[in-house]
């Protein structure tokens, strides 16, 4: 279950897709496919979630690990790499940035 927690020892990743709208849809369902077929059964993984904007021109991954060295290991594993340059096809740009939680509120 995703979870946001400041105390706990997690590696967060945000991922930012810059998409054509038309090409929206297509990147979610092999984003999703993605992590439902291959990255949730990767040693660490604990939890991911998809996100959309309005304008469907950009599209977000929120994912949580249990080290960095996880999903290190997750990225260099040859079928992500394939899965990777298929996902670069469908956006103009991605960029996946490792994050600690500072603080929640609420």
């Amino acid at each position: 279950m995703l979870t946001v927690d400041a105390a706990a020892p997690r590696q967060t990743v945000l991922t930012t897709f810059e998409v054509s709208p038309g090409q929206c849809q297509d990147l979610v369902e092999a984003l999703m496919e993605t992590i439902e077929a291959f990255i949730r059964h990767q040693p660490g993984f604990i939890a991911a979630a998809v996100h959309v904007n309005d304008a469907q021109t950009r599209v977000a991954n929120y994912s949580q690990w249990r080290a960095r060295d996880d999903f290190l290991a997750m990225l260099r594993h040859p079928e992500m790499r394939a899965r990777t340059r298929h996902l670069a096809d469908l956006c103009h740009r991605f960029e996946p940035v490792m994050y600690d939680v500072a603080d929640v509120f609420g």
